[in-house]
């Protein structure tokens, strides 16, 4: 069984036809589509989702000029999440020093990601950006 659901479609939990403008509304989206599988999931693997979930949306807000798509379904055993974004960078796991040579903080959501994720695609988009989709096991 397979259930799809776009932001843009009247099944989505958002009254918007918008995608989400907050990784809240992201979580709460695939909270929603999980919730509506036949099959039961476990608790831990449901937060690795919504971590996930999380960590993409916030990716796109702060590093991407924000989400302009949002996508999740759950097929058998996964949920497959893709947030897409205005940037045409690819995420890296550690942030580039500053003319100081110091560390800027952060960097540490794209290897959560790459972790929980069994599998992690981006591809840039026709008219510029990229969406991320990112694969999660639910068992």
């Amino acid at each position: 069984m397979q259930d799809k659901y776009r932001t843009e479609s009247t099944v989505a939990p958002f009254e918007s036809r918008r995608p989400p403008l907050r990784p809240a509304d992201a979580r709460s989206a695939v909270r929603g589509a999980v919730a509506r599988r036949a099959q039961p999931c476990t608790a831990g693997a449901l937060d690795d989702a919504l971590l996930v979930t999380s960590e993409l949306a916030t990716n796109a807000i702060l590093h991407g000029g924000g989400i302009t798509g949002f996508d999740v379904d759950v097929e058998g055993c996964a949920v497959r999440v893709s947030v897409s974004d205005r940037s045409d960078e690819v995420p890296v796991a550690e942030r580039a020093a500053d003319e100081r040579h110091r560390w800027r903080p952060g960097g540490r959501g794209w290897p959560i990601v790459c972790r929980l994720a069994r599998d992690v695609e981006v591809a840039g988009l026709p008219c510029g950006g990229k969406r991320i989709t990112a694969v999660v096991p639910l068992n």
